[in-house]
């Protein structure tokens, strides 16, 4: 594959169309589109909605106008084509590699595919990089925006991750997704502890009907999601290290399972609010969740692989942090 991408077009129109649902409450169209649409400003939407080129139910609107359920929403809205990705130098944690894939621990805070708002600095940026200065090849299968890519973490998610190098490769480890017959724990600080110390969560998750930037069960589309857990270590009732064992992946899968349980992953505050943004007076830096183990059959040899990368740095310091809590005899509080 040709690690450079080719120059792009310079916007391209984009039209998404969708339907108000019921129980919708009424609002302006400016404020309901600024919560869903969260890439774009209120102002931004404000223009787009007096050009035209946001309308209900095909008519051209006021920014103030008021959206009720039943109401088609047409949004043509140009997009910016990413610019040419090239390799960036960007340090890389190779765990291993060879002709066919790698296999990396992803440090948390870097995005991990190119997007609107991150056309740089994502790890596809870092692996182009590598690729163009060792001589290797990528997959073409991901597409300009995602080479080599089979699986993907958030940007603040933590662990280790495989890139498939070839074509092939990308198949064969793909289809292991899909059957779930890879090979995956997570382990994460949660705030609270559960009641049981091992169990499994079924519930079927998708885009939020209402907030569009999260999942949940409240979602028109739900899809099957199982996670099983086991309480690894308990903090008094502050906290609780949990070992995660998903046997589907859903996007928020494991943040949004936890918080079902009222254990939200700590500094996640999107699904946990701001009281698990600290712990007493341990401030968390990020969501507290890692990838810590990956295995898979080899593409080529058929040879049970599995990777494994321990807690880093900033969740060994909170998890430090919170277990001096417990000494300190303050662990059982719960606010």
């Amino acid at each position: 594959m040709n690690l450079t991408v080719p120059p792009p077009v310079a916007w391209v129109s984009m039209i998404t169309e969708f339907l108000i649902t019921a129980g919708e409450q009424p609002k302006r169209l400016d404020v309901f589109l600024v919560n869903r649409e969260r890439d774009m400003s209120r102002s931004a939407l404000q223009r787009l909605i007096e050009l035209g080129r946001i309308r209900i139910n095909n008519a051209v609107v006021k920014p103030s106008q008021k959206i009720k359920p039943g109401d088609k929403i047409t949004m043509d809205v140009p997009k910016p084509e990413p610019l040419a990705l090239k390799g960036e130098a960007i340090p890389l944690d190779i765990l291993y590699e060879d002709d066919v894939l790698l296999i990396l621990n992803k440090p948390a805070g870097i995005v991990v595919h190119p997007a609107p708002g991150n056309w740089t600095g994502t790890l596809v940026n870092a692996l182009l990089h590598h690729f163009q200065t060792s001589g290797g090849t990528v997959s073409s299968i991901g597409g300009k925006e995602r080479p080599g890519l089979v699986h993907r973490l958030d940007k603040e998610t933590s662990g280790v991750m495989v890139i498939a190098k070839t074509d092939q490769a990308h198949r064969h480890l793909a289809a292991q997704f899909k059957g779930h017959t890879i090979t995956r724990v997570y382990e994460a600080l949660i705030w609270g502890v559960p009641k049981k110390g091992r169990g499994l969560i079924e519930l079927a998750i998708g885009r939020d009907s209402k907030e569009r930037k999260k999942f949940s069960a409240r979602t028109a589309r739900p899809k099957e999601s199982v996670t099983e857990y086991h309480v690894d270590r308990r903090y008094g009732k502050l906290a609780a290290h949990v070992l995660l064992y998903p046997r589907t992946g859903r996007t928020h899968q494991l943040r949004v399972h936890l918080t079902s349980l009222g254990h939200p992953i700590l500094g996640d505050q999107t699904y946990g609010g701001k009281k698990v943004c600290a712990v007493d007076s341990i401030e968390i830096p990020r969501v507290m969740l890692h990838a810590r183990t990956l295995g898979f059959q080899h593409p080529t040899t058929g040879e049970a692989q599995e990777f494994t990368r321990p807690f880093p740095t900033d969740m060994e310091t909170v998890s430090k942090g919170i277990e001096h809590l417990t000494h300190d005899g303050r662990a059982d509080a719960t606010t």
